[in-house]
């Protein structure tokens, strides 16, 4: 049985939560949470070292890691693969 996912901080609200491609012909959709946009705003926007981003999100360094790869990861998917990103939950 996994364990339960811990809250995390979360210092932000987007201001758009759906970005799509212009030409309409979405080719599925990304769903990022809220923790991975925040993990992409501390690392990119505020440019803090991931012990300081993992300290604002009240969690450990190896798990903030774990968030940063997996928004990389689902950012890439959508801009090269032309999907929808969702953002919220």
């Amino acid at each position: 049985m996994p364990r339960p996912k811990l809250l995390r901080k979360i210092c932000c609200c987007p201001c758009a939560t759906i970005f799509k491609p212009n030409d309409k012909k979405s080719k599925g959709k990304v769903l990022l949470s809220l923790e991975e946009l925040e993990a992409l705003r501390l690392k990119n926007i505020e440019n803090l070292e991931q012990i300081n981003c993992a300290k604002k999100m009240d969690t450990s360094q190896s798990t903030f890691q774990r968030i940063l790869t997996s928004s990389y990861k689902k950012i890439s998917d959508a801009l090269i693969n032309g999907k929808e990103i969702e953002i919220g939950k």
